[in-house]
């Protein structure tokens, strides 16, 4: 499928998905966001795709909303906001849903939306003079579609602060609420997001899917109440064929075949 505003790179189990708008910061738009949620789908059914790396293209990730559209926004009607706002909230759900790893590679801002579109990678990895921010209150918005994903982060605290603020902050801050995984320089932005995505290849596909589907059914709630959950996933994943694999290869002492 071809796309105006995303560059889509595909190595082997791994897709490259880039923001290609860099003369706005790659900000969003409705077919930013159209094109997202087309890609979402078609990666969600790709049984073969392992790990996405998402990126910007230019000088930053992604600076949030395009101007254009948010002054289209102005002269929407409630009904109307409610529909574009729900095509966002879907696109962001979906790519939080993906099976698959999905690792962000963030560089010079990630801001509003583009926040929230750190907030649904699984891991990020950021250069040290990038800028964060959940700017939309200085807009006299807020950061709504976004705050299920956020949420889970960087926590209560940290949401109070930053939403309440719309104050921007850096990358060694966004690491220590849970928004970035690792801070490295320009320099090593890619080598160290390569890192991940070894780390990565070397699980099981399907593990590494069952697990990120485990997650949200389990965080916040009391061992005795996911007791039968837990037994019951990893019962599954222990006499998958992936899970014998992964057995047997322990035993003998070799590689399983997943990484071949």
């Amino acid at each position: 499928m071809g796309y105006q505003f995303l560059s889509v790179r595909r190595d082997g189990a791994v897709e490259h998905v880039t923001l290609n708008r860099p003369d706005v910061r790659n900000a969003f738009n409705e077919q930013v966001i159209a094109e997202l949620s087309a890609w979402a789908g078609a990666a969600a059914a790709d049984e073969g795709l392992r790990v996405v790396v998402l990126a910007g293209a230019g000088k930053v990730f992604s600076a949030g909303a395009d101007a254009e559209w948010m002054a289209r926004m102005a002269g929407y009607s409630q009904q109307e906001n409610v529909d574009d706002a729900g095509r966002a909230a879907a696109m962001f759900r979906a790519i939080n849903g993906l099976p698959c790893a999905v690792i962000g590679r963030v560089h010079g801002a990630a801001l509003g939306g583009g926040a929230g579109l750190a907030a649904v990678c699984d891991i990020v990895v950021s250069t040290d003079t990038a800028l964060f921010g959940f700017t939309e209150t200085k807009l006299g918005i807020l950061p709504a579609m976004i705050s299920p994903f956020v949420l889970p982060k960087i926590g209560m605290s940290a949401a109070r602060e930053l939403f309440l603020t719309g104050m921007r902050f850096g990358a060694h801050r966004a690491r220590e609420i849970g928004l970035v995984h690792a801070v490295v320089t320009d320099e090593l932005l890619d080598e160290t997001v390569q890192r991940y995505v070894d780390e990565v290849l070397s699980a099981a596909p399907s593990a590494v899917a069952a697990a990120k589907g485990l997650l949200p059914h389990v965080w916040g709630r009391k061992p005795e109440d996911v007791a039968d959950l837990t037994a019951g996933a990893i019962a599954a994943q222990r006499v998958s064929p992936e899970g014998q694999e992964g057995l047997r290869a322990f035993l003998e002492k070799r590689k399983p075949g997943w990484t071949a």
